[in-house]
């Protein structure tokens, strides 16, 4: 079974969750869940913060498997 480094896991998870208000804001719903989120610009900031988060959890990841790659 392949180990993921936390950081990635929680870095990952944290991006996903950032995404959906943000995906839901750009689709014009964003008002069903805070009066804010009816801006699609604070839909963009939610996707700009998510994939911020999603590239910040890969740099664990590719440092897990570059050290892997040592060990061989």
């Amino acid at each position: 079974m392949r180990r993921y480094p936390f950081s990635f896991i929680a870095l990952s998870l944290l991006g996903v969750l950032c995404a959906i208000p943000g995906l839901i804001s750009l689709a014009g719903f964003g008002a069903s869940l805070h009066p804010v989120l009816e801006d699609p610009m604070a839909g963009l900031a939610f996707i700009v913060s998510a994939v911020a988060l999603i590239g910040s959890g890969a740099f664990p990841l590719v440092i897990a498997r570059l050290t892997a790659g040592e060990e061989s």
